[in-house]
This record gives C-alpha cells, structure tokens and sequence, in this order.
C-alpha cells in the first residue's frame, strides 16, 4: 500500500473516531451525561448529510457511509459500555484517601477492549467507504483534511 494512502486512511480514522467521540460526549451548555439515542440520531443525521453533500455522494456511496456510521455507534456503545455515569465511576477513583489504580487499570482495559474489538469492523467500513470514492472525491476527502479546522467546520 503506498504511503500517502496508509497516511490517508489512517486520518479519516482518526478524523472519523474523533468526530464521533466528539459528537458522542458533546452538545453544548445545557447537555449533561451521554446524549440519548434520540439526539445520537439526530447528531449521526447531520454528519452523514453534510458529508453527502459535501463529497457529493451517489446512494451506493451513502449506503456505505451508513454502515461506517453503524459501526462507529456500535463502537461508541461498547466503549460506553454499561456505565450510566461515566463522570461519576470517574470521580469514584479519587473519592477515596488514594487513587485507585486497580480500578482506573480495569476500566482502562476494559475500554481498550472495546475498542480493539470492534476496530476492525470499523476500518473495514471506512476502507469500503473510501474505495468506493471516485478518485476527485478522494482528492476532496484529502482537501478537506488539510484544512486547518477539519473537514467538518461549518462554511
């Protein structure tokens, strides 16, 4: 695989998982707590839409981007986990006289695994997505990857 698209497609990951955690633990002043399935809805509408559009996709390619988009859920879920506080598991581990370490490595090994388990089926969603990019839309994806604010600035 040549460099340049190694390089590439590892920056769309990375761009793609920051963009999701991003939009995952996110929304603004008045939000506390993991957005609902609801306003994960929402958000995953408006970030497919807006790559449409911008990358000007045909339905073969947005049925790809759909299934990148469902594993980067199904990803962000199993990270989460079953945790419906993670502020507070995080505070549970300086309540105490001393850091629990024991517990910040579980919770650390368990993220970890989450996300090694399912980072194939993600890399293999975005490969299939990027491949099915003509080669001005890859010229594009690489563009708007170069701009300082990120391909997903507003403007």
């Amino acid at each position: 695989m040549k460099p340049w698209i190694k390089k590439t497609l590892m920056g769309i990951f990375g761009a793609s998982i920051a963009v999701g955690g991003l939009t995952a633990c996110s929304s603004g002043h008045h939000h506390r707590g993991p957005m609902n399935a609801e306003k994960m809805a929402e958000v995953r509408g408006k970030v497919v839409e807006r790559v449409s559009s911008k990358l000007d996709l045909n339905d073969a390619q947005k049925a790809k981007l759909n299934v990148l988009a469902d594993k980067m859920e199904a990803q962000r879920t199993a990270f989460i986990g079953k945790t419906a506080d993670p502020r507070a598991e995080m505070q549970a581990l300086v309540a105490g006289e001393k850091f629990d370490r024991t517990r910040a490595q579980t919770l650390l090994d368990e993220k970890t695994r989450a996300v090694q388990t399912s980072s194939p089926e993600v890399i293999s969603a975005l490969a299939d997505f990027y491949d099915s990019l003509n080669p001005e839309q890859q010229q594009k994806v690489r563009e708007l990857m170069q701009r300082r604010k990120g391909w997903m600035a507003r403007g």
